[in-house]
């Protein structure tokens, strides 16, 4: 399993098209950040001296429980699950992940997830950090339907903020069912004052319907959480 998050998938050059998210989450030991980092990058250094194409990011996150990174590629579709040839770069540098990244590990959660492209917008090249909020949902018409409105209300308003959403593909019973990814190039990118998604609508549809709207979304999931990650350049390839 460990030696699975060190070898990535291939990412994805089409930007429209629909794809498979993989994301390893790794929580690192207490007290064991700098060796962690320093493993990884170890790593990383052989991989590209043995020629591998692979690309990948890790992400770091800012709040919550526990130390976390997030390792993310992208699959083109299920058919890449069958390769079971990992590539020779990775072969050759597996001895730096049981050596200098394992022993550094607390836990791990692996998940799929499938991009939605006509909910979505294109990630700035210039990302440096992600506020990604997930959903567990239970009535998924209702919550569909609440997303398509928003995103019309957007394009209505002319409002390109960019964002990416997913749909969970399986996972933990009380993961969440869809997220989105919303970029920004530095923390300080957080302090403009923008409409919220809410106003942008009632701007256009009123007050009366955005608070009906407003209801049945809170009535389609169960729950809603967030966290910041934020991009280590230096680990992602």
């Amino acid at each position: 399993m460990y030696l699975l998050l060190l070898l990535p998938f291939t990412i994805l050059a089409q930007e429209n098209d629909s794809y498979i998210l993989s994301m390893s989450e790794i929580t690192v030991k207490q007290g064991h950040n700098d060796a962690f980092v320093q493993g990884v990058k170890a790593w990383k250094e052989c991989y590209t001296e043995n020629e591998g194409e692979n690309q990948w990011n890790v992400w770091h996150r800012m709040q919550g429980e526990g130390n976390v990174y997030v390792l993310t590629s992208a699959m083109a579709n299920w058919a890449e699950f069958d390769d079971e040839s990992a590539d020779t770069a990775g072969k050759n540098c597996r001895n730096i992940v049981l050596n200098l990244i394992m022993p550094h590990i607390e836990s791990t959660k692996y998940n799929v997830s499938r991009s939605i492209p006509d909910w979505s917008s294109s990630m700035p090249e210039d990302t440096g950090l992600v506020w990604v909020t997930f959903f567990e949902v239970q009535n998924y018409t209702a919550f569909r339907n609440t997303v398509n409105a928003i995103r019309d209300a957007l394009k209505q308003s002319n409002d390109e903020r960019p964002g990416i959403w997913y749909a969970s593909m399986g996972g933990d019973r009380h993961s969440a069912d869809y997220f989105v990814s919303n970029p920004f190039s530095k923390f300080a990118d957080l302090d403009k004052e923008v409409d919220g998604i809410w106003k942008v609508y009632e701007n256009i549809h009123g007050k009366k319907k955005t608070d009906e709207l407003r209801s049945t979304f809170r009535n389609s999931v169960v729950d809603i959480w967030s966290y910041i990650y934020t991009l280590k350049k230096e680990l992602s390839n």
